[in-house]
């Protein structure tokens, strides 16, 4: 058994003085305490390797100016010789440059330049001095720029980013500065990076023991007595605890103290009421504040035995999906609020789980998995030293590990650290010899979280099937792919703690059923059982994590498919028809899906183990006239009715057919479909289709209607043809063409379909299934953005969303 009654962070310096946007010049004015500014505003760029540009004086004046997040592969066309893993997409090598004013006061303080990620081999520098290099694309880093500065002077930053090696992972990594900057500017004295570790203890409903962390630098001239406030502060803004330590720090030194503070009757942190308390952490010096900074955490318990997973001491299955970092379009440069639409629709579904796969996430999508409530499965590498991140696992495993656990050891949601991936070490000496290294790293790290490592489907001598070998050290054994082997394995090991952590979506997961079954016309005439109900079935299993969640870019089968089209959600971030088999089997809510078999659809891909049906969620068929169609209605309910144009062609029972999804042949007809669930005799809930009429217009539909103008934040506008009743008519596709008006810009366009070459980046698009998205990005400056598009044969149709400053 492996319990967990501590609980991590996110920190988040004060913010103090503001950006001048001149020279991309910083205020004079400074503060005491400590100041944490973006960095992502007004960087030049240019695509290509030049001699010389990390020079204070270099002319970089005709290079493009541009904000970060950026991703230069995903602005490039697909080329079908570059490498499909990219997504087709090419890398290379670019050069970032930005100017900076520091001020004279700065002189006595501390500066430090952080990336949330770069990918990848970064070299920066500041005024033409090498700060340091970072291979891996994935993590966190930071440099001290102080050495190097010029105070009451503009300085340049300059980073060089070689990925011309690309593939460098199995999936689409782009290429560039591709998540955000930071500066922090600080007094000598100083909370350390990822200084502050909070965890709880002696957690009940009526108590819990808050303990406290804190590491304390002292870069200054002197040793000094330092005073440490630290306040936890609940969700509504009040203090709810306090605490006061007297600290002797000697010159050049660190020190880590500890306080502990007790919280009456807390509120736990859980996927159904994520609730999170903030420990405000203030450093004083002679009666003077010289640095501060806030902490994000979360009250709960963790159970992991053969008894499954346990949250507050209630068990929990673990719904979940596996998710890269891109978002089609937009490539791994992410918005925030794309992100917060992605998992609201995953929670819709009713995953409560996420796989970090296969690497750490953009921090903000963990701040973001606090909020919602999923449980995250936080993971290091893919393959070790038989991947892409070979010919440094051995210099920088340990850093780039740190960088992850340092980072996310505050976060409540995160309950699981993975140190690989079907690795090509597995069942050999020296894999077990590595494993055993990570482990023990990650223990002495951070013994709150068990530490697992996916296994590789290829179960060979020494591996997670021998008590003594490979998978002998963990906390957690994860299968990826074997849910056949569950039973067996639990019998011959049954202290053995199991976790699905790669599973087929669809219906596959015995042995026999690879064998036995066969796929007509891509529907699965024998409808072997779907691997949930391994996991659902046998309470030792913790849970599972679906590959994948949402659609991605790379990992092709072959051109001139851009990626894996696998996902419950496409890369605009809309939940296929087949999301709703999750959403009745994972949901607590009685719920019906309408879904209907299509096989003259084309397909982006050619791995039927992942293949779902063709199913589409629309009953518009001319070509089935006077022939029978396959409808699918998966449920949650005791008894579903299917009722086409208000006639009744039955009422069945989900329990009775494989994976309670009930299928139905009928004869094809135009009008309404429906399917109403019951529970004994109410209805309690429904689904339907309408065939839809000839295109009359065109519709926008923003996901937002205000925008905060900062140059970052993003709406969300879906474009559709619709009819006369505002139906959505999905069998007729064609080419859409939009415009921008006011202080916004097109990010990009998108409409699901990995398959199509069109431009990510342009201003125009072909629907699939009626629809397109288009990503729309916020200038610094208030107003409102006007989008228009327009079709042939169709009206022109706008909408506004305010950018408010």
């Amino acid at each position: 058994m492996f319990t967990n009654t501590c609980i991590p962070f996110i920190r988040i310096k004060t913010l103090v003085f503001a950006l001048i946007l001149a020279v991309t010049a910083l205020s004079a004015k400074t503060a005491a305490a400590g100041e944490r500014h973006s960095m992502n505003s007004d960087w030049l760029f240019h695509l290509g390797d030049v001699f010389g540009a990390e020079g204070r004086n270099y002319d970089d004046s005709g290079w493009r100016c541009l904000n970060v997040p950026h991703d230069w592969s995903i602005e490039q066309v697909p080329e079908r010789k570059a490498p499909g893993a990219n997504g087709f997409f090419p890398g290379g090598t670019g050069w970032y440059r930005k100017q900076f004013f520091a001020p004279a006061q700065w002189r006595d303080r501390k500066a430090f330049i952080e990336f949330d990620g770069v990918y990848m081999n970064s070299d920066v520098y500041l005024n033409g001095h090498l700060l340091g290099h970072r291979p891996y694309g994935y993590v966190r880093f930071q440099y001290d720029l102080s050495p190097w500065l010029m105070f009451g002077a503009t300085n340049c930053l300059a980073v060089r980013v070689d990925h011309s090696e690309a593939p460098t992972s199995r999936w689409y990594s782009g290429s560039g500065i591709y998540r955000h900057v930071w500066l922090e500017v600080t007094a000598p004295l100083h909370v350390a990076h990822w200084g502050v570790w909070v965890t709880t203890s002696c957690v009940s409903k009526r108590s819990a023991e808050v303990r406290i962390d804190t590491t304390l630098l002292n870069e200054g001239g002197g040793g000094q007595l330092v005073d440490l406030q630290t306040d936890l502060i609940d969700a509504n803004g009040q203090i709810v605890a306090s605490t006061l330590k007297n600290c002797d720090l000697g010159l050049a030194t660190n020190g880590v103290f500890c306080q502990t503070l007790r919280v009456s009757h807390p509120m736990l942190w859980s996927p159904e009421n994520p609730y999170c308390y903030v420990i405000r952490t203030t450093v004083k010096s002679k009666g003077f504040e010289v640095d501060g900074c806030e902490t994000t955490f979360g009250i709960r318990t963790t159970d992991w035995s053969t008894r499954g997973f346990c949250l507050n001491g209630e068990p929990v299955k673990l719904k979940g999906v596996c998710l890269h970092q891109d978002a089609g379009c937009l490539g791994v440069a992410v918005p925030l609020h794309v992100w917060e639409r992605r998992l609201a629709a995953l929670k819709a579904i009713g995953c409560n789980a996420l796989r970090m796969s296969h690497n750490p996430p953009a921090p903000e999508v963990l701040d973001l998995c606090d909020r919602f409530g999923f449980l995250v499965l936080d993971e290091a590498f893919d393959k070790w030293k038989s991947g892409y991140y070979g010919k440094y696992f051995d210099t920088w495993w340990q850093p780039d590990l740190n960088a992850m656990l340092l980072r996310d050891r505050n976060h409540p949601s995160v309950v699981l650290w993975s140190v690989g991936n079907e690795v090509a070490e597995q069942g050999k000496t020296e894999g077990t010899r590595m494993l055993k290294m990570l482990v023990d790293h990650v223990r002495q790290m951070d013994p709150t979280r068990p530490v697992t490592c996916a296994a590789h489907p290829d179960r060979g001598a020494d591996s997670c099937v021998n008590a003594h070998g490979f998978y002998q050290p963990l906390d957690v054994v994860s299968y990826n792919y074997q849910e056949q082997w569950f039973e067996a394995d639990h019998r011959q090991f049954p202290r053995r703690i199991m976790l699905s952590t790669e599973s087929y979506p669809y219906f596959r997961g015995r042995a026999d059923y690879h064998t036995t079954n066969q796929l007509h016309n891509g529907y699965c005439d024998f409808s072997p059982l779907n691997p949930w109900w391994d996991v659902k079935n046998n309470k030792y299993v913790a849970g599972q994590f679906l590959w994948v969640g949402i659609d991605y870019l790379g990992e092709s089968k072959g051109w001139p498919s851009r990626g894996w089209p696998g996902g419950l959600l496409d890369t605009c971030g809309w939940p296929k028809p087949f999301a709703g088999f999750y959403r009745c089997a994972w949901g607590t809510a009685p719920a019906v899906q309408i879904m209907v078999l299509d096989d003259t659809l084309k397909s982006n891909d050619a791995r039927p183990a992942w293949s779902w049906p063709h199913m589409v969620a629309h009953w518009n068929f001319s070509n089935y006239n006077d022939r029978v169609i396959r409808v699918d209605t998966p449920s949650n309910c005791e008894k579903v009715e299917l009722l086409l144009n208000d006639k009744s062609l039955g009422v069945r029972r989900p329990a009775d057919y494989p994976n309670g999804t009930i299928p139905w042949y009928l004869d094809y007809q135009p009008g309404k479909l429906r399917a109403v669930g019951f529970n004994g005799e109410c209805a309690v809930c429904s689904d339907q289709l309408h065939t839809a009429g000839p295109a009359a217009r065109l519709k926008l539909l923003p996901d937002r209607q205000s925008i905060v103008a900062d140059g970052e934040d993003v709406a969300c506008i879906e474009a559709r043809i619709v009819d006369e009743h505002d139906r959505l008519v999905p069998d007729r596709d064609q080419l859409l063409k939009f415009s921008i008006k006011g202080p916004g810009k097109i990010l990009g366009v998108d409409n699901g379909d990995l398959g199509s070459l069109e431009s990510y980046q342009g201003s125009q698009h072909i629907t699939q299934g009626g629809r397109v998205l288009v990503v729309v990005q916020s200038m610094r400056q208030g107003g409102e953005i006007e989008l228009a598009v327009t079709a042939d044969g169709l009206p022109q149709q706008t909408t506004t969303v305010h950018s408010r400053p």
